[in-house]
């Protein structure tokens, strides 16, 4: 680091070009040798000079070339570090072998899977609700957004747990957490591969059915509404667990804020008819 600190003046932005620099010095010092002897002696052999000189350029150009792509590695391994800075996936990492320039590529390649690991925990720390484990309300329309990406056609539930708040007064709130994550659990064994659920907020749960038309999003709402009603294993003792649900259809990502303020109307129709049931406005 010594010697590297002392010639920082020379290219002070290139590292490349010191080194071909200092190269180029020592490939000469043959010639200006052989210059030196002569003119001490005083017997000039012009011959042996310009061979030398020829050599010598001959030699300091080749030279030049190969550390040039000797230093290429490096170069690229700077340009991958960066990109791993910035957050960038690096699509492939070339292999050396044993020496240094092999060394850089390990340690980036070790850097780059540690990066990008400590990215996919923290995204998906970020899009996970944390007590049920599902995705939470970011996580759902980050995941909606790419399944409704151009036009489709889905529908969005939005449920909500019946007498949340009195289970949480009469029972407490770590019996209502308990029902929350056992609640969340169905929601994700009973829908279909295709469908994405998520908390959306306290006691509300949205669930995204694509390529599904009002009919069938119906059907499978009523389905997981009847199995929670008769499930036992809900963590609320003696008292039946019931919500309700409401839907809307959604064409686009983004139709996606009408459709959930019409699926939150169909709720509240839901609630307002009796509870335990599964509503769409208008029907």
């Amino acid at each position: 680091m010594r010697f590297y600190r002392a010639t920082a003046f020379l290219f002070p932005r290139s590292y490349e070009r010191r080194i071909l620099f200092f190269c180029f010095g020592a490939v000469h010092v043959p010639l200006l040798a052989c210059i030196a002897l002569q003119a001490v002696t005083g017997q000039w052999q012009l011959g042996t000079l310009l061979t030398l000189l020829i050599a010598t350029l001959v030699g300091t150009g080749l030279g030049l070339a190969a550390i040039h792509a000797l230093l290429a590695p490096i170069t690229q391994a700077t340009q991958m570090l960066a990109a791993i800075q910035t957050g960038e996936n690096l699509a492939a990492i070339p292999q050396g072998g044993r020496d240094l320039v092999g060394r850089l590529f390990d340690g980036i390649a070790t850097a780059a899977n540690e990066t990008a690991s400590r990215i996919e925990t923290l995204t998906d720390a970020a899009e996970r609700d944390p007590l049920t484990g599902i995705r939470n309300r970011r996580g759902f329309l980050d995941s909606a957004e790419q399944i409704l990406r151009g036009r489709a056609n889905a529908v969005l539930a939005i449920l909500d747990i019946d007498h949340f708040k009195s289970i949480n007064d009469e029972y407490g709130h770590d019996t209502g957490d308990v029902l929350l994550k056992a609640l969340a659990r169905r929601i994700e064994d009973h829908l279909r591969r295709s469908d994405i659920a998520a908390r959306w907020g306290g006691e509300e749960f949205a669930v995204l059915l694509p390529e599904t038309n009002l009919d069938e999003a119906r059907l499978v709402m009523e389905r997981l509404r009847a199995t929670v009603a008769l499930d036992t294993g809900l963590g609320v003792q003696d008292r039946a667990v019931t919500f309700s649900c409401g839907l809307a259809p959604v064409r686009s990502f983004a139709q996606l804020g009408e459709a959930t303020k019409q699926a939150d109307a169909a709720l509240y129709s839901a609630k307002n008819a009796g509870r335990n049931q599964v509503h769409v406005l208008g029907l």
